[in-house]
C-alpha cells in the first residue's frame, strides 16, 4: 500500500469558552462546526474532535474488517459499525482518552459465526486507528453476525 497523507483545518475565532471553529477536510468532503459545548456539554449540531476521531475509527475499522471476511471467503452485504470514544481525567496527566469501543454488526453471506468473530480480532490488529489509540488506551471490538 503507498503511502498516505490526508490533511484537515480548523479555522477558530473566539475564546475557548466562547469560541468557535470550522473544521474542514482538505478534500472539501466535510465542513463541520466545532465549539467547546460539542465536547463537554449538549453538542447540539455541532461536532468534537472525540466524535471525529470515533468516525475515523469505525471507518478505519469498517474497512479493515470488510477485507478479513472476504479474506475468509464470506460476502459483506452490510457492517454497521458504532464507535464510542471516552475521554476522561486521568491522574497526574489531565484528560486523555481513556477507550474506544467498536461494535459491530455484520451481514455477510459464505461465512459463519465463529469466522466473523475471528475477522473482528484479525481487522482490529489490522486496523490502523486501533493501533493508535491502542497505544494510550484501551480498544475493544463486539462483532455479531446477524442475518
Amino acid at each position: 500500500m503507498p503511502r498516505i497523507v490526508r490533511e484537515a483545518d480548523v479555522a477558530w475565532t473566539g475564546s475557548l469558552s466562547r469560541g468557535s471553529g470550522v473544521a474542514t477536510a482538505g478534500t472539501g468532503a466535510f465542513r463541520l462546526p466545532v465549539d467547546l459545548p460539542a465536547r463537554i456539554g449538549d453538542p447540539g449540531d455541532t461536532t468534537s474532535p472525540e466524535e471525529l476521531l470515533a468516525a475515523a475509527h469505525a471507518t478505519c475499522y469498517a474497512t479493515s474488517l470488510a477485507r478479513e471476511i472476504a479474506r475468509a471467503g464470506g460476502t459483506v452485504e452490510r457492517l454497521d459499525v458504532h464507535c464510542r470514544v471516552t475521554m476522561d481525567e486521568v491522574a497526574g496527566e489531565g484528560h486523555r482518552i481513556v477507550a474506544s469501543d467498536v461494535a459491530v454488526q455484520a451481514r455477510a453471506a459464505g461465512i459463519g459465526a465463529d469466522a466473523v468473530e475471528q475477522a473482528a480480532r484479525t481487522a482490529d490488529e489490522g486496523c490502523s486507528f486501533s493501533a493508535l489509540i491502542r497505544a494510550s488506551a484501551s480498544v475493544s471490538v463486539r462483532a455479531e453476525l446477524v442475518s
